[in-house]
C-alpha cells in the first residue's frame, strides 16, 4: 500500500510530536541504517541465489511468485466464471450421459453396518 504525500507529512508531524525534535534525526539515521543493511541482505540474497543456480536462473518466471496474483477477489471471480460441466468432472474422460458407461461403473465399497451398542473408539481410525 503506497503512502500518499499527504499520508507522508502526517506520519512526518506524528513523528516529530512523538520523538520530539532533539531525538528524531537520531531516529531517522536509523532508519536510514536498517533500510540499507536490508537491501544489502537482499542484494546479498539475490547473488548467491544466482551463483547456485548459474543460467537456469535467467530461466525462471519470476511472476508466478508474484503474490499479487492470488488476490482472493480475482480467485473468487475465475471460479464462478468457470463453466459448471468443468467443475464437477474429476476425472480426464469426458462427460457422457449413456446408460453403458454407468453399468462399467464399479460398484461402491459395502459399508458395515455396526449394531446399537458397539463400542467405537475414534482414535483407532
Amino acid at each position: 500500500m503506497p503512502v500518499h504525500g499527504s499520508e507522508f507529512l502526517v506520519l512526518i508531524l506524528l513523528a516529530f510530536i512523538i520523538l520530539g525534535p532533539k531525538q528524531l534525526p537520531e531516529y531517522a539515521a536509523k532508519l536510514a541504517r536498517v533500510i540499507v543493511k536490508a537491501r544489502r541482505m537482499a542484494n546479498d540474497a539475490k547473488i548467491q541465489l544466482k551463483e547456485q543456480m548459474g543460467p537456469e536462473y535467467e530461466d525462471l518466471d519470476w511472476r508466478q511468485y508474484d503474490p499479487r496474483q492470488y488476490d482472493p477477489r480475482r480467485i473468487v471471480k475465475q471460479a464462478l466464471l468457470e463453466p459448471l460441466d468443468d467443475a464437477f468432472r474429476f476425472d480426464d474422460k469426458p462427460a457422457t450421459t449413456s446408460r453403458s458407461d454407468e453399468s462399467d461403473a464399479p460398484e461402491p465399497a459395502a459399508v458395515a453396518v455396526l449394531p446399537i451398542g458397539t463400542p467405537w473408539d475414534r482414535e483407532a481410525t
